[in-house]
């Protein structure tokens, strides 16, 4: 039995949104929807012109399926076919995958907007998705920086009782503040250590000048208050994350690349913001460190690390094959 990649469109508030489904042969005949890019029932699947795949077989009626929330702005292939390749693992193991387009990016319609402004578009998702997979019971948010912070926005304004599980990778939580204090503590301090830094500062080829006035600038901002809103009863973005966390009933995976500065501020921001208390070691959530991973995991073993620690962690939910 071989994996199939079927091309879906679907309608979010009068646009028209682009997704693929990833699953067994077995579940997308079923289903009947969509239509097929292009398949070879011997070998495999041919995908957007991609070669022919092989893959292991799969039982044909999950319960558990992945959606995959893409980070702006790109679309739904991801850096390095990082989402291409997750959603064939994913699907390979006997979870359906989808990977869509929101209004604005790729091949949907609609005017571009920003990962706070895609609630719409990821509920039309998990719908178009049950829709494709009609077998599916439980569904699973999997998003990479602002593509995290997407899906906890959408569980903090979308209550929705289909959602098993978040897979949130190196959350954006940016702020003045928390990216001051970050490269301070990061940067700065790193750079102290590196053989290079005092070649050039001995050598006469840095501009010290520049640099002090640079480390003042970010110490000034790491110690700002947060802007004024407009709306003084409009909650932050970073506040409506942490309140989707909390009141999120599912289990969470949270992934940390350790070579990624944007891993670090969300770990400063949640260790310094009292909206944030407690919610990192929650029992509900399991958290891997990759100590060698970049913020896009731009290798084929980085990449695989990230796969498998996905599917180690749907294998605990127990949200498989039924």
């Amino acid at each position: 039995m071989s994996v199939l990649e079927q091309a879906l469109l679907f309608p979010c508030e009068g646009e028209q949104l682009v997704a693929v489904v990833a699953a067994s042969s077995q579940t997308l005949d079923a289903a009947g929807s969509g239509s097929h890019l292009g398949c070879d029932r011997q070998a495999g699947v041919v995908v957007e012109g991609g070669p022919a795949t092989t893959v292991p077989d799969a039982l044909s009626r999950p319960a558990c399926g992945v959606l995959i929330i893409v980070g702006g702005p790109q679309y739904r292939v991801g850096s390095h076919r990082q989402f291409v390749l997750l959603s064939r693992r994913l699907a390979a193991e006997g979870y359906p995958a989808m990977r869509f387009d929101y209004r604005g990016m790729g091949d949907a319609s609609g005017a571009m907007r920003s990962f706070d402004d895609v609630r719409a578009d990821i509920g039309a998702a998990i719908d178009a998705f049950q829709g494709a997979v009609p077998s599916l019971r439980r569904i699973v948010l999997w998003g990479l920086c602002d593509a995290a912070s997407a899906a906890l926005l959408y569980v903090d304004a979308t209550p929705d009782p289909r959602l098993a599980g978040l897979v949130l990778v190196n959350p954006w939580v940016r702020s003045e503040a928390s990216q001051a204090r970050t490269q301070i503590r990061h940067y700065y301090g790193r750079r102290l250590l590196q053989k290079d830094f005092w070649s050039k500062l001995a050598s006469g080829r840095m501009e010290v000048g520049k640099s002090v006035r640079d480390l003042l600038r970010a110490a000034m901002r790491s110690r700002r208050p947060p802007a004024a809103d407009a709306n003084p009863l409009r909650q932050s973005f970073q506040d409506a994350m942490a309140a989707g966390w909390r009141v999120f009933a599912g289990q969470v995976l949270l992934i940390l690349s350790g070579d990624d500065y944007t891993a670090k501020e969300f770990l400063e921001y949640a260790a310094a913001d009292q909206a944030w208390a407690g919610l990192l070691v929650a029992a509900k959530v399991h958290r891997v460190d990759l100590a060698d991973a970049d913020h896009t995991f731009s290798s084929s073993l980085l990449r695989s690390q990230v796969e498998d620690a996905t599917l180690s962690w749907l294998a605990a939910l127990g949200g498989g094959q039924q």
